[in-house]
């Protein structure tokens, strides 16, 4: 084994730190290394050929790295690549290591928030289009009615650091109202992007109190935390020497100066270049 064998965090940009950070919080003593694929964010607009593409370059990038387990803390990826990659491309790599993503995790447990069977889904459009949430809340909480709505301008205000201006509130109203027409019914509201925590302050300003606003980074970090112990044959590949390290693949300086917003402290990573 590896001297440093840590689990890979991969989205297709800042997002995934809302992940890996409370990942961080509650497995301090692993080592991780997170990749962020920001040369080519956003992933939500692009198609499942592009998304599949680039996913499994990073994540080829990452196996290389060394790290036994991967989770893409991307819905984009996960909804569009993920299935493929663990169907068809782990088998062939040959050596038992996982690649996990936050759509089913995060379906597994959010039946359990609401009251009304009625719950909204704020993602990006790539998301939504896959009827990946659905589909697999369909499997834990049958009969439950699942309303989606795509936000595409919501991860370009959050990196560009728009999010927390007044110009903000006019289009994330928008988005909430119409999600909230389609059900008056609707209790609880997943965010099935990891750039929305970040607004989730204006967003609860727009729904009212009654209803409940799910981020992912909890129950991610409480599925893999259940998964190392369900999977000790994985855990025990996994270096526990507290260390992370960041890569993108565009500027540094520029993933440096973004990623604090996300990640709740600075950074330092280093840029890469996919040779796959």
């Amino acid at each position: 084994m590896n001297t440093t064998s840590p689990i890979g965090v991969f989205d297709s940009g800042y997002g995934g730190l809302t992940i890996l950070k409370e990942i961080v919080e509650r497995l301090p003593t692993y080592d991780y290394i997170y990749l962020g694929d920001n040369a080519r964010a956003p992933y939500g607009t692009r198609s499942f050929e592009a998304v599949y593409e680039y996913t499994l370059q990073c994540v080829k990038w990452l196996l290389d790295k060394g790290c036994p387990l991967i989770i893409l803390a991307c819905n984009t990826a996960s909804a569009k690549a993920l299935r493929t990659i663990q169907q068809n491309y782990l088998p062939a790599y040959g050596d038992g290591r996982r690649v996990l993503g936050v759509i089913r995790p995060s379906a597994e447990v959010i039946g359990n928030y609401s009251k009304t069977k009625n719950i909204g889904i704020l993602a990006t459009k790539g998301t939504v289009a896959s009827l990946s949430y659905p589909i697999e809340i369909e499997k834990f909480f049958p009969g439950f009615h699942i309303h989606q709505h795509a936000c595409p301008l919501w991860v370009p205000l959050v990196e560009n650091n728009e999010y927390a201006n007044d110009g903000a509130d006019y289009f994330i109203k928008k988005d909430v109202d119409i999600l909230l027409k389609s059900s008056f019914d609707i209790d609880t509201i997943l965010l099935g992007c990891t750039h929305y925590p970040l607004l989730i302050n204006k967003i609860k300003k727009y729904v009212g109190s009654e209803i409940q606003i799910i981020s992912q980074g909890s129950i991610i970090s409480e599925s893999l935390e259940n998964y190392l112990l369900r999977h000790p044959e994985i855990e025990s590949k996994c270096s526990q020497n507290a260390r992370i390290q960041f890569f993108t693949t565009d500027s540094s300086d520029d993933f440096d100066k973004h990623s604090a917003i996300f990640f709740g402290h600075p950074v330092r990573s280093e840029q890469v270049e996919l040779n796959c």
